[in-house]
């Protein structure tokens, strides 16, 4: 073999032999509304000029250049995966998606945990498989589904209705109407819960699909955090139309505490069940990140309640909601939509992407607790102890 061909030889394997620092590891999430980044523009809530919290301006849900991929998923630029530090994010998740590929109600695609394929359209099972098999290097997948399964959507709208047409002395509770009690039946919880555990499956099928063994990444199965407090911390009376024409937040004490002690356990409980006994997932606990940070809590309040001129005042992280007000179909106004009601703001996305972060790096799950103040990153401090 001639020297020229022997250095040529040699070269290539110490270029084989180089560590890949071509390409960065990366993150990738699924799901629905509360992991896409879903009101992930506004930073804390105000009733005044809309400039106050306009923390990423119009085009805070362009994922695609000067649009979004796919028209209503709103996969935020402050959503949680976009963990930063040299790994690269992808965000697949999409505001009212479910289990299973649907159509919204205003005829917008709604990508599921499936392997639906119809056009340039693609369930989001069947976008990872695509994307785990273009790359190698996928070192963690975070998955949120479930809720719209329940119809989030249709129980916070039909609690504020009934607080808005009840009297105080003659209160109609949403947590009996029988659209709302037929969500929570225990067949319906059982179906719901195996939706979910098909969800998960395929997308461990989607990773096997691309050529990963199951445990050479991290499998994540988060956990929904509680956008309202319970009632004795709304610093709101139910009396009245403060609580709505003011905060926002208009639903009974009674169903404030439905809403924590049902709603979201059932919606968390359906994650925990629907995941036992696969041993390569593990489970991220939001439940309570943003206590003392939730819509209408005691603890913290409207911009100008608190005395603060906007949301890069200083301390305004502490201060302000990171939950978006409830605005109801005749009080909605641009540049607010109504779809980004009661989801974890922009202070909310980074504080869960706080967590998401330190559970990548960790390698595990965990419950994530709230801190003060702001980290080097100018996210909220945030706790992830192990569970």
């Amino acid at each position: 073999m001639s020297r020229r061909r022997w250095m040529f030889v040699l070269t290539l394997i110490a270029l084989a032999a180089l560590p890949a620092a071509a390409r960065a590891d990366s993150v990738v999430s699924l799901g629905d509304s509360a992991i896409s980044g879903e009101a992930g523009r506004w930073a804390g809530n105000t009733n005044g000029a809309t400039s106050r919290t306009d923390a990423l301006g119009p085009t805070a849900y362009y994922d695609a250049g000067t649009r979004e991929a796919i028209p209503g998923c709103h996969r935020s630029k402050s959503a949680e995966v976009h963990i930063g530090g040299g790994v690269d994010s992808y965000n697949l998740a999409c505001s009212g998606a479910r289990t299973s590929t649907h159509t919204g109600s205003d005829g917008a695609f709604k990508p599921g945990l499936d392997f639906y394929s119809s056009g340039a359209n693609k369930g989001q099972a069947l976008a990872l498989q695509d994307l785990a098999t273009a790359r190698k290097d996928i070192k963690a997948v975070v998955v949120l589904i479930g809720a719209n399964d329940y119809g989030f959507a249709d129980i916070v709208q039909t609690c504020v209705t009934d607080w808005l047409t009840s009297p105080s002395w003659w209160k109609n509770y949403c947590q009996d109407d029988s659209n709302i009690t037929a969500m929570f039946t225990a067949s319906n919880i059982t179906r719901i819960t195996n939706n979910v555990t098909a969800a998960f499956d395929r997308v461990r099928q989607a990773m096997s699909n691309a050529g990963y063994a199951v445990g050479s990444y991290k499998f994540l199965a988060q956990t929904y955090s509680a956008p309202l407090p319970v009632s004795t911390n709304f610093r709101y009376g139910q009396t009245g139309f403060t609580r709505q024409t003011v905060g926002g937040c208009g639903v009974w004490n009674k169903d404030a505490d439905w809403a924590r002690n049902t709603v979201v356990n059932t919606l968390n409980n359906t994650v925990r069940n629907a995941v036992k006994g696969m041993p390569d997932v593990q489970v991220l606990n939001m439940d309570e990140a943003l206590a003392g940070r939730k819509l209408c809590e005691n603890s913290v309040g409207l911009l100008e309640e608190r005395g603060i001129a906007s949301w890069t005042s200083p301390g305004a992280v502490d201060n302000s909601e990171w939950v978006q007000q409830i605005r109801t179909v005749t009080t909605i106004f641009p540049p607010y939509q109504l779809q980004e009601d009661a989801h974890p703001n922009y202070w909310g996305q980074l504080a869960l992407r706080n967590c998401f972060r330190q559970a990548v790096v960790a390698g595990r799950g965990g419950t994530c607790s709230r801190g003060t103040g702001l980290n080097t990153n100018r996210e909220p401090n945030m706790t992830l102890a192990t569970s």
